[in-house]
Order: structure tokens, then sequence, then C-alpha cells
């Protein structure tokens, strides 16, 4: 599956936030707010001026989903 924003959207519901809010504040182009909207990459630059923006951690906005198919564990 990927990468999820799906904390990064609770985040901003909990500080009574929308999507253009966050593109203000950050100071994120709408490209980089519609790629955050369909999970797509976004460079780490991006995501550490949202850390930074609300003082939490990358694990507070992203997570990895694992297809569970292709999930290799003999490291």
């Amino acid at each position: 599956m990927g990468f999820s924003y799906d904390k990064l959207w609770k985040l901003l519901i909990d500080k009574k936030m929308n999507k253009s809010g966050l593109q203000k504040a950050v100071g994120l182009s709408t490209t980089t707010i519609a790629k955050l909207g369909k999970d797509e990459n976004v460079s780490m630059e991006v995501l550490g001026r949202i850390c930074e923006y609300f003082r939490c951690d990358i694990v507070d906005i992203l997570e990895y989903h694992f297809d569970g198919e292709n999930i290799n564990n003999d490291f």
C-alpha cells in the first residue's frame, strides 16, 4: 500500500485546521497538498516543515502500510 498521511489529517482535525490552513501556515503549494491528499510521495523537507510547525515527530503525521504479500522478514 505505501505511505499514508491519515495521521496528519487527524492532527488537523484535532487542531481545528483545514488543508488550506495547513497550506498557508507551512507555505505549501496546492500541488503538495494534492499529493498529500492522494498519499503520494512528498519531499522530506516538506514533511520536516510540517513537523516543525506542529512540534511533532514524523510518526505523528505519517505511517507506512505493507501490502502483506511482499513482506520479507529475512533481513
